[in-house]
């Protein structure tokens, strides 16, 4: 797809279709992949991209972001999630010719365009998106307003005898008063009269400092209906174009996303922090588990072993970084979370009172990683080199995700959990099979792994955001939850300190870690069924079935844990 030039009217692209309703462009997309571009009338004419993708329809609304004008720069960037755009132009084709994922909760893909079949009116294309040239000059050549003294004069006029020709097809809000804009009186008058008619306040000579711009409020909640969101969750809302201020700046646009400059203190309103702040939506439709499902069902179980086959263990890292990224609230967080939970990251908000919920899931997510990882291996009723190969697998999994690979510490220590649970640890043919077979991964689980998860447990592993992407948080969030320490008093005072200490240390260093982590996943294309198999609903779906996984967290693991022994004893069984 060609990227037109600046200032050519949305008019020309194909798949630009105007003002279309919701239903209207839903009817218009038939297959995965299919997208189109309209303007919504109840965003205020703001450009959404509509898309379908495993059978739904999606809409995803372009936040279009005003600039100060300066000369080279372009007056409105145009956004999906963090990264922005000069055009929308070059947005469309930064995602089409690129096949990324439009958002990285919901991995949809445009890659074929509906192309319209009306033509569009001059007056509903760029100038209605905010990036035409010929209104930016509109903007800027306007020089009267009927709400100071100096344009009484003008009052019963019409419009178009001010702005020229043409101006009837502007959208009335550009012709707003602005603060920076100095008004002078039209026609000299007599000293006096104009003496008389001037106010400090009025900014007659000189231009008024510009209004504070308003806060970008949080995102609209979803409706009530129980029908799922149709406007991606990831972006944010801005108000209508009508309210904009031609002054509202944003950070320059080479700036890398994960890079922006977040809002200034000073600037920010305080908002009492909420008691529960989640990460984990609840009731997502899944594409794998019908809407009610048992525990362990055989086909979903031979399904995800396919998927986790076809991928490579570095893939399968990735994909598990960016799930344990979302679930920690480290990436993908809204505007709407940050204000209720007070802080910019999960990481921060780990350490506080009110991050009770978080922690709770926090503990919730490993041990059913922690579960499903074991499952991999002792479900495998096949031959004893089947059970090695996946041990194998399980270790090559934990090296990609060490420091200095991946660097998701979090799920490093699910996988080496699942590796060292005593149910895991007993098949003694399967793991002299695995030294027999798989010399190499059996030596590095021995010497590197096992010794890396011990300084891990006791606070004193690698924590630098340079290796490390994710920083390994379950000692703390266990402690914060009320967990003792067991061991020798002097040594278990030791620990605790240094587990507060890197606690402290992970929320201090959060901007970097988040840094680190986009930096890791720049150009990552994640498989949609992958990466929902790695959630933590889905696992709880998964494990317990659609009934059990209301059960106390308790009962839940008491009873799987028995599920796992006879698993193993039924591998092998004691002499």
């Amino acid at each position: 797809m060609q990227v037109p030039q600046d200032g050519e009217d949305f008019a020309s692209q194909p798949w630009y279709h105007g003002p279309l309703s919701r239903q209207k462009a839903e009817a218009l997309l038939r297959r995965d992949g299919d997208f189109l571009v309209r303007a919504s009338g109840s965003r205020g004419g703001h450009p959404v991209i509509s898309c379908r993708w495993r059978g739904l329809a999606l809409h995803f609304e372009v936040l279009c972001v005003a600039l100060r004008p300066r000369p080279g720069r372009p007056a409105v960037l145009f956004q999906l999630e963090e990264e922005r755009f000069p055009s929308l132009h070059a947005l469309v084709h930064s995602y089409v010719s690129g096949q990324r994922p439009l958002t990285q909760a919901t991995g949809a893909v445009a890659s074929r365009p509906v192309t319209r079949q009306e033509p569009i009116p001059r007056s509903l294309s760029e100038d209605t998106l905010l990036d035409s040239p010929a209104r930016v000059k509109l903007l800027r050549a306007r020089k009267w307003s009927d709400s100071q003294p100096a344009g009484l004069e003008l009052v019963g006029r019409s419009r178009e005898g001010h702005c020229g020709p043409g101006a009837s097809a502007m959208p009335a809000f550009a012709l707003r008063r602005m603060g920076s804009d100095p008004v002078l009186p039209k026609t000299p008058g007599p000293l006096g009269s104009i003496a008389d008619s001037l106010r400090a306040s009025d900014g007659q000579l000189h231009a008024k400092v510009p209004s504070k711009p308003p806060r970008t409020p949080p995102l609209a909640p979803p409706a009530a209906s129980g029908r799922p969101p149709t406007y991606c969750e990831l972006v944010l809302r801005v108000p209508s174009a009508r309210g904009t201020p031609s002054g509202h700046s944003c950070p320059e646009p080479e700036t890398p996303w994960w890079e922006m400059q977040e809002e200034a203190e000073d600037e920010r309103c305080f908002v009492r922090p909420q008691a529960r702040v989640s990460f984990c939506p609840a009731d997502n439709p899944s594409s794998l588990l019908g809407p009610r499902n048992r525990p362990l069902e055989p086909k979903v179980l031979h399904t995800l072993r396919g998927l986790f086959l076809e991928h490579h263990s570095a893939s399968t890292a990735c994909h598990l970084l960016l799930a344990d990224c979302q679930a920690t609230g480290l990436l993908g967080v809204t505007k709407a979370q940050r204000d209720a939970m007070g802080v910019a990251s999960g990481l921060e908000l780990l350490t506080l009172p009110h991050g009770h919920c978080l922690r709770s899931e926090l503990l919730e997510r490993h041990e059913a990683l922690v579960l499903a990882g074991a499952l991999a291996v002792l479900g495998c009723a096949g031959p004893l080199e089947e059970r090695a190969a996946a041990l194998r697998g399980l270790v090559e999994l934990a090296l990609e995700l060490r420091p200095g690979a991946a660097g998701d510490l979090p799920g490093l220590a699910a996988v080496m959990g699942a590796l060292l649970m005593p149910q895991v640890s007993r098949l003694e043919r399967t793991w002299r099979q695995l030294r027999r077979s798989h010399m190499e991964a059996a030596r590095a689980f021995e010497q590197e792994l096992k010794p890396l998860m011990r300084a891990l447990e006791e606070g004193a592993g690698p924590c630098d955001p340079g290796e490390v992407a994710l920083p390994h948080v379950a000692p703390a969030v266990r402690l914060l939850e009320g967990e003792e320490i067991l061991g020798p008093l002097d040594q278990s005072c030791e620990q605790l300190l240094r587990t507060l200490q890197r606690a402290r240390q992970v929320a201090r260093d959060a901007p970097r870690f988040r840094e680190a982590a986009a930096r890791r996943l720049r150009g990552f294309r994640p498989n949609p069924e992958l990466s929902e198999a790695l959630t933590t609903g889905f696992m709880r779906r998964l494990l317990w079935g659609s009934r059990g996984e209301g059960a106390p967290r308790a009962a839940r693991l008491e009873k799987f844990q028995l599920v796992l022994s006879v698993l193993s004893h039924r591998l092998e069984p004691d002499h």
